[in-house]
């Protein structure tokens, strides 16, 4: 049967496929379980119908790491990785790998130097190569998102990274005074007021105008990363029993009850202060789209007991976007096949996924914006 002519159109004019966001992929500590995750969760080129993934971290690394995988019964046989000097080499088709110092002193060296479980001041400052090459890429616009394996926050302390973790280090990059560690998962999302700081100090940071910049924040990255365009949004108290009127702190009083209600006056959907054993034991969060809670372990806490191996670390309020697992480099099972990679790769699909809406709602503006313009100029013409 002859072809109808629109399909005679097609076969000469196919749809042009969409452009797959870059995302870099920092290797970690190498000692920790980076390398496992990013192999078992890139493994076969599985992703690449998503994403072109860059890894930047060392390809003698990760081929060492690929063997003891191999040898714990992971087959990686049949998967190569791709070498490349540059970003701008990355083959879509295929896991690219930058390799970020120098590995001069062969094989047998380097085998030495992987030493999984090991806290050693050499992969912390290669983790620190690969932070800086990585973001380097970033700022010049060559990669879409990142996504930052675990780091060890002592070992890879120096002159130039004085920071208590990935999101501070972000933050001074890219010139961002306010950001939100922001968790997230499919059933939880929750932002703390106060991240890595001594609780002794949490007191002191639960002010009206600290509070209210961290829910201004968690507000926008809702809307604008999660097209969410009218969040609902738990606060929780400082104290216990969120206070109990004044009679366990006043802070709740002061502080949170009278700005929820001013953002409440104001049309937002802000409730609170909420109990956090109670929030947390009734499981009111699925009720919300966020939550806000006072400080670190207020958070996280709950967070990774309910959402742990799915979970993710989104740096919200930064112009780049940067997310990461939600673990740490768990030494004790580094090397031994026994990490769960799920975590890391739901922190690439929210990195594909937030940089893709960004980029959509960018458009989309930038359509509007030129549509008044030309609706202007024939206004102008007909006048």
């Amino acid at each position: 049967m002859e072809p109808r002519q629109s399909e005679k159109n097609n076969e000469r004019h196919p749809e042009p496929q969409v452009r797959r966001p870059v995302i870099g992929i920092t290797l970690g500590d190498y000692n920790g379980i980076g390398p496992e995750v990013i192999l078992k969760a890139l493994q076969h080129n599985r992703l690449q119908k998503l994403c072109t993934p860059v890894i930047y971290g060392s390809m003698k690394v990760l081929n060492r790491y690929r063997n003891i995988l191999q040898q714990s019964g992971l087959s990686l046989k049949d998967w190569n990785l791709n070498g490349i000097q540059h970003v701008g080499q990355a083959n879509p088709k295929l896991t690219n790998v930058i390799t970020c110092w120098s590995e001069q002193g062969g094989q047998d060296r380097q085998n030495q130097e992987v030493q999984p479980g090991k806290v050693t001041p050499e992969a912390g400052q290669a983790a620190l190569a690969c932070l800086q090459r990585a973001t380097e890429d970033l700022k010049a616009g060559h990669l879409d998102a990142i996504v930052t394996a675990p780091i060890n926050k002592y070992n890879i302390q120096t002159e130039t990274f004085k920071f208590p973790g990935h999101t501070e280090y972000f933050a001074e990059a890219f010139g961002v005074k306010d950001n939100l560690m922001f968790l997230v998962s499919d059933v939880l999302r929750v932002g703390v007021v106060t991240g890595h700081i001594p609780l002794g100090r949490v007191r002191s940071n639960i002010t009206k105008e600290k509070v209210l910049q961290k829910l201004q924040l968690m507000h926008q990255s809702l809307q604008g990363d999660f097209g969410i365009q009218k969040p609902r949004i738990a606060v929780l108290g400082l104290n216990p029993h969120a206070g109990e009127e004044g009679l366990l702190g006043n802070e709740e009083q002061e502080v949170l009850k009278p700005l929820i209600q001013e953002l409440r006056n104001k049309g937002q959907l802000i409730y609170g202060p909420f109990a956090a054993d109670g929030f947390f034991g009734t499981r009111s969060y699925q009720k919300f789209d966020a939550v806000l809670a006072m400080y670190h372990d207020q958070g996280l806490i709950p967070f990774k007991t309910i959402a742990f191996d799915e979970g993710v670390n989104f740096t919200a309020g930064m112009p780049v976007v940067r997310t990461s697992p939600d673990h740490g480099t768990a030494y004790d099972i580094a090397g031994k096949n026994q990490a769960d990679e799920t975590s890391m790769l739901q922190a690439i699909y929210l990195a594909c996924d937030v940089s893709r809406y960004r980029k959509e709602m960018a458009e989309i503006e930038e359509n509007a914006l030129s549509k008044k313009t030309i609706s202007g100029k024939i206004s102008e013409q007909s006048a």
